[in-house]
């Protein structure tokens, strides 16, 4: 849009004296979709949660960005109303985030069977089943595979406690979430997970439409065309 048509849309309509200008929305910081989608959930309580979660998240920027679920990623994990998600990349890699909120109620965790009130939630096979889809679109999209770590994130007061973890899913605390992403070390660039968020941001990513380099070509293309 060029300079002139922007402050077209600021100008009242000739004739027209109920037009008003539209004030531009403010920038809105990477973190600001947690406090924003996970408050929209159906209880105070997964609200809250949520914003818990996120201020662990704000202590990882700008090198991290945090990227919503998209509606074939969150159908994918079944969702249910005391969870939320969302996809973080940054140098550690990605990683698909179950929000879990358990209020005061202790979680007991025996691999991959979790019990929290007698109920025994399927929430370790929902969160493989969130990492897979996102790991088969972002791999779709760019070309070249790009694995998904699953990570539960619980979210209460109530005690978390362990006789074996599952495997190839990640469990914490909210309260660690920072320090458990930080802990993968550096295992991609600044630029290639600036490059892999924005094209989690795309929502033709997620159908099966977006591709990282023009013309359909893939990076396997991109390397053979330099031989």
């Amino acid at each position: 849009m060029s300079v002139n048509a922007a402050n077209g849309n600021y100008r009242r309509l000739a004739g027209d004296r109920t037009a008003t200008p539209k004030p531009p929305e403010p920038p809105r910081s990477p973190f600001d979709w947690a406090r924003q989608r996970l408050s929209a959930r159906p209880t105070r309580r997964m609200s809250a949660a949520g914003q818990r979660a996120e201020q662990r998240l704000a202590h990882l920027a700008p090198a991290w960005r945090v990227v919503d679920w998209p509606p074939a990623v969150a159908a994918a994990g079944q969702a249910s109303p005391d969870q939320g998600g969302f996809l973080a990349i940054g140098p550690g890699g990605v990683y698909a985030v179950t929000v879990v909120e358990h209020g005061r109620q202790r979680v007991m965790v025996a691999g991959d069977v979790i019990q929290i009130q007698g109920r025994r939630p399927p929430y370790v096979a929902r969160a493989r089943r969130t990492a897979k889809k996102a790991s088969e679109a972002l791999t779709a999209a760019v070309g070249t595979t790009v694995p998904v770590v699953p990570v539960l994130a619980f979210v209460g007061s109530g005690a978390l406690s362990a006789q074996g973890l599952p495997t190839g899913c990640l469990l914490v605390p909210h309260r660690d979430l920072d320090r458990l992403l930080l802990a993968a070390g550096n295992k991609i660039s600044a630029t290639t997970a600036k490059k892999l968020a924005d094209v989690a941001s795309h929502p033709a990513t997620w159908a099966d439409q977006y591709r990282w380099y023009p013309d359909d070509q893939t990076a396997s293309d991109k390397r053979s065309a330099r031989r």
